[in-house]
């Protein structure tokens, strides 16, 4: 059997173009822009087990802290564009822009999105001696004492941040929001008694609800979350359309090969068919990603939707960071 010249040519190209593209090469390191121990960190933690057994890799979660999530994103921006470093990021990222006038990189942009990571609904917790122990009650000890009762949240822009100015736009109450440097030291405060409330992910509250350290309101779902049954959710506590869960979304900078995005949307795409890490993620109160949502395309609409959808809620809420 003879092979052409040309047919033997391409053959030595196309070999020679997927050396150059072996990805990866070396670790990979996944960026969480909020301090350990919060719920963005948590899911990273647990994903980059599974990712890395795919890409035959270590997965190195680092933190980068600070400025509601933007000094990890502007960290992954300026990285090399090899897909080497990859952001973890909620939707804290959509709301970047109508909180930041000096933000120095545009999401919609200056990021490659690679996949949805999870879906968590949003629990409102208060430490265990804040004496208002219904919905109800709080609503009426906020309006009883405007801006004395405070919410610890994760920085400006964070989702702990969101669903407090959501709560208090959809209950016409005033409180006094106390920014930390992520979810971890936020929690910290609450826990010890220096806060009152925070309204986070039961990735990470959950745990200490179940310990007796924070005390549960109830749940921004429609239904009670399977973990946490006796929780009611908002609408069962008295609060009529009060619902809200944090998406997720892996990140790399704009530019990266797609031969490289591709490749970490496949690792993605099998740590969500493994049963075992479905499970332990619904364990957590995280809702995985399925079908269509997986794909890049995806997370692209939804981050665009996500911007333009959050941009009259903050300008309404005259909050700016900078």
């Amino acid at each position: 059997m003879r092979i052409s010249l040309k047919a033997f040519m391409a053959g030595v190209l196309a070999m020679a173009s997927a050396a150059a593209f072996a990805f990866p090469t070396r670790p990979v390191t996944l960026v969480v822009p909020y301090a350990p121990g919060g719920s963005t960190d948590v899911l990273a933690r647990v994903l980059a087990e599974v990712l890395a057994q795919d890409l035959g890799q270590p997965v190195v979660v680092e933190n980068a802290a600070g400025a509601g999530g933007t000094i990890g994103t502007s960290k992954v921006v300026r990285s090399p564009k090899d897909g080497h470093t990859v952001l973890l990021h909620n939707m804290a990222v959509a709301t970047a822009p109508a909180l930041y006038s000096n933000l120095t990189f545009d999401p919609a942009r200056d990021l490659e999105p690679v996949a949805m990571a999870g879906d968590v609904p949003m629990i409102l917790v208060r430490n265990k001696d804040f004496p208002p122990s219904t919905v109800q009650e709080l609503i009426q000890a906020m309006k009883d004492k405007p801006g004395q009762v405070n919410f610890s949240h994760a920085g400006i822009g964070a989702t702990s941040h969101l669903c407090a100015m959501l709560f208090t736009q959809s209950t016409g109450t005033t409180a006094t929001m106390v920014p930390y440097r992520g979810t971890g030291p936020a929690l910290q405060d609450l826990i010890a008694g220096n806060v009152d409330l925070i309204c986070d992910q039961p990735v990470a509250t959950g745990p200490h609800i179940k310990a007796g350290a924070l005390r549960p309101y109830a749940v921004a779902t429609r239904e009670r979350l399977d973990i946490l049954p006796e929780v009611p959710t908002f609408a069962q506590a008295g609060l009529q359309g009060f619902e809200l869960a944090v998406w997720h979304g892996l990140y790399v900078p704009q530019g990266t090969p797609a031969e490289a995005v591709e490749r970490l949307n496949r690792a993605v795409r099998a740590a969500f068919g493994n049963a075992a890490l479905v499970q332990r993620l619904g364990e957590m109160g995280v809702v995985v990603p399925q079908g269509e949502r997986l794909s890049a395309q995806f997370l692209r609409q939804h981050t665009q939707a996500e911007i333009a959808r959050w941009k009259p809620i903050i300008e309404q809420a005259g909050v700016k960071a900078e």
